[in-house]
């Protein structure tokens, strides 16, 4: 058995709750910060007269206060801890049943009873809460040092809605406070996938450059056909990988800095970007036909790598979905009002449930040839984006056409 001394050190109080440090801190937290207790124990002061009125957490051997209207400097906040043998809220929990006396002095049960005399309580009600589960949670307790008349119908019936309404706001708090820290997880574990996106991304690219320099050594060497071959089948797969290694790069850039991020110059050099990004792709795929048609006859302020590779992108799509022995029409053009860049292949049209969600991230297509990560056209579409633009998809008598269209501003804009 605790000494008294023992008991006292023992027992919790408001600063160590303000300090989040309180055994019970997430129960009082919940009854503390809801916006419906304050007015219930509000009403309950109003109806009864009672001026002390407090939810309470009550366990086997604890008593603490969650929260309190105290008009008799009764001298109990939030956090502050009682001896749970030195209540009637003991009982209340043994037996789930409440307990109601209008007068101390005259009660046939509570008269001179140790704990009114201990406090100084004259009138006294406590009803227990049940969690939704059944399980008991504390008590809601009104008191006085004078008489008040509590035991007729009508008040009886208030504590008792008041009780179970109580009891439901625990559930619908802890619920929601489990489905938020859920959603903190999860951002979380997304935040810690795009920065190992972004470290993997990194990672890779020595190695890939490594062996694009050994490819560029072996087209000066003399090889026989089959090895000119075998060059061209590993150039292909490179450009595979460089493109997948970007494409990671740069979504990861764009989750962990709030989007992808553009350096837009004045009269870039679009053309040649495009151009560039063309040849790569007829080097690395020389199974496939690829034509290009610019007519960009006005400057246009954008950011030409990001575009090329927004176009490289779609072409890449062009030749994993579209018909072989067809080919791939790369187009480009410009007015004073628009910026159009269009990818037209022929083959099977894209299914409209497939459309609805093709730029999101990590979307991939049905056909067997689809063995990426399903970022390139969701890139392609940011990229767009960040320019103002937007990326069009028409499928229409057999071709599919990716249009990526954006405001042609000035170059001196």
């Amino acid at each position: 058995m605790d000494t008294t001394a023992e008991l006292t050190a023992r027992l919790q109080n408001n600063a160590i709750y303000k300090a989040g440090r309180h055994d019970f801190q997430a129960d009082i937290e919940t009854i503390a910060t809801s916006e419906t207790v304050g007015p219930i124990l509000e009403t309950v002061m109003l109806a009864t007269g009672m001026r002390f009125v407090a939810v309470a957490r009550v366990t086997q051997d604890r008593w603490v206060t969650c929260r309190s209207l105290d008009e008799i400097d009764f001298g109990l906040i939030e956090g502050d801890e009682i001896d749970v043998r030195s209540t009637f809220c003991q009982t209340v929990r043994d037996t789930a049943k409440k307990i109601l006396f209008n007068d101390s002095a005259s009660d046939e049960v509570y008269c001179n009873h140790p704990v009114a005399v201990q406090y100084g309580i004259v009138s006294y009600a406590s009803i227990p809460i049940f969690r939704a589960n059944g399980t008991f949670f504390g008590t809601l307790c009104a008191l006085d040092t004078v008489p008040r008349d509590i035991k007729h119908a009508r008040a009886i019936a208030m504590f008792e809605m008041f009780a179970e309404l109580i009891g439901r706001i625990l559930e619908t708090e802890e619920q929601l406070k489990a489905q938020e820290e859920l959603v903190l997880h999860e951002r979380k574990l997304a935040k810690a996938r795009e920065e190992f996106v972004a470290i993997l991304g990194h990672d890779l690219r020595n190695p890939v450059a490594a062996l694009a320099a050994g490819m560029r050594q072996m087209d000066r060497e003399q090889l026989s056909e089959r090895g000119s071959q075998v060059l061209g089948l590993m150039r292909s797969t490179l450009l595979r990988m460089d493109d997948l290694i970007e494409n990671m790069m740069l979504h990861a850039r764009s989750r962990l800095g709030g989007g992808i991020k553009i350096d837009p110059k004045p009269d870039a050099p679009l053309a040649e970007a495009i151009a560039h990004a063309v040849e790569e792709v007829r080097a690395a795929e020389q199974g496939r036909h690829i034509t290009l048609d610019l007519a960009l006859d006005h400057p246009v302020r954008c950011d030409a790598p990001r575009l090329a590779q927004a176009l490289s992108n779609l072409i890449s799509n062009a030749v994993k979905h579209g018909a072989a022995d067809s080919p791939i029409e790369v187009r480009g053009h410009s007015n004073g009002a628009e910026l159009v860049l269009s990818v037209v292949n022929r083959g099977e049209a894209i299914p409209e449930d497939v459309q609805s969600r093709l730029f999101q991230p990590f979307q991939r297509g049905k056909s067997a040839e689809s063995n990426g990560l399903g970022l390139g056209l969701y890139i392609a579409s940011s990229i767009a984006t960040a320019h103002g633009g937007r990326v069009d998809l028409i499928c229409d008598d057999g071709s599919t056409t990716f249009a990526l269209k954006l405001p042609s501003v000035a170059a001196n804009a």
